[in-house]
């Protein structure tokens, strides 16, 4: 008896640990449980901030091409803009120095038309002090020319009609 005493003990005891080991198989499997579900759940989430973040990308990308174009179609407008802006400059460059021939002033912005008016005044100022060195030189005294080198100072009627008649013959 003292040997079924002792097997009920342990069958007892068996029972005993086996049902902590259940309680805590339980205890461990509704841990488990809990983390997946948390883990499920933090899955959904980042499927859904993926799926937030991939339209919002798709959205900005449509932006930005649409930006793009603008942008592209601005800087056409801006360069035709500028374009006008310089040669109504070069026109108005040509008419107010009419002295430059038109063909000197040119350019592609107002800086290249502005260097080359500089630089057309200098060559004209330039020619002009040349024509009028040379016009200085080969200046002519106002008046009628002599006509001979025979002086008439001092002749009677008589010699003078003769060097006449002499300077025709």
């Amino acid at each position: 008896m003292a040997e079924a005493n002792n097997e009920e003990k342990d069958q007892t005891q068996d029972n005993v640990s086996t049902n902590e080991e259940l309680s805590a198989v339980k205890a461990q499997l509704e841990e488990e449980q809990k983390a997946s579900a948390a883990l499920k759940e933090a899955s959904d989430k980042k499927d859904v901030t993926i799926a937030d973040l991939e339209t919002k990308r798709g959205e900005l990308e449509s932006s930005l091409s649409e930006a793009k174009k603008q942008s592209e179609a601005l800087t056409t407008s801006l360069k035709d803009a500028r374009d006008q802006a310089v040669a109504k400059y070069a026109t108005m460059a040509k008419a107010l120095n009419p002295t430059i021939p038109e063909d000197m002033i040119s350019g592609e912005t107002i800086e290249e038309l502005d260097a080359s008016v500089e630089k057309a005044k200098g060559l004209v100022a330039a020619v002009k002090k040349t024509l009028e060195a040379e016009a200085s030189a080969a200046k002519v005294p106002a008046g009628a020319p002599t006509r001979g080198a025979i002086s008439l100072e001092g002749m009677s009627s008589r010699d003078k009609i003769a060097a006449g008649i002499q300077q025709k013959g």
